[in-house]
């Protein structure tokens, strides 16, 4: 039994049909591979009296070092929310939000970052 060949002219143009696929799919891999900032992540759920998540409060972040909040951003339907952060050593405030007299002393959780890393916290609300 023989095995079918191709002709030579054949085997040239798949040759190069197979180089230009593998030209193709080189550089969209170099775009993917594009260089991103480094970051941590704070992620938080809001607890309500009763232990359960609390939508729609509204959370905010500032460094431990600044006076004014640098992030605002809402609890989701489960209580939870996400804010990136430059990665490095640093420390957090992070709080809710809430209506209330101003003379009230809110509730301030601290969050410690070394690097590009993901702290988990939590706000009870009273």
């Amino acid at each position: 039994m023989t095995t079918p060949r191709l002709p030579a002219a054949g085997l040239a143009a798949l040759l190069l049909l197979l180089s230009a696929a593998a030209g193709f799919a080189a550089p969209a891999s170099a775009a993917d591979k594009k260089k991103e900032t480094p970051y941590a992540l704070i992620f938080g759920t809001v607890f309500g009296p009763d232990s359960r998540g609390v939508a729609g409060v509204k959370v905010k972040i500032r460094r431990s070092d600044k006076k004014k909040a640098k992030w605002e951003l809402y609890s989701d339907r489960r209580g939870e929310f996400a804010q990136r952060v430059p990665a490095g050593k640093a420390d957090y405030l992070v709080w809710a939000d809430l209506p209330g007299p101003k003379d009230q002393p809110r509730q301030e959780v601290t969050v410690h970052v070394e690097n590009d890393e993901r702290v988990d916290i939590s706000l009870h609300l009273k």
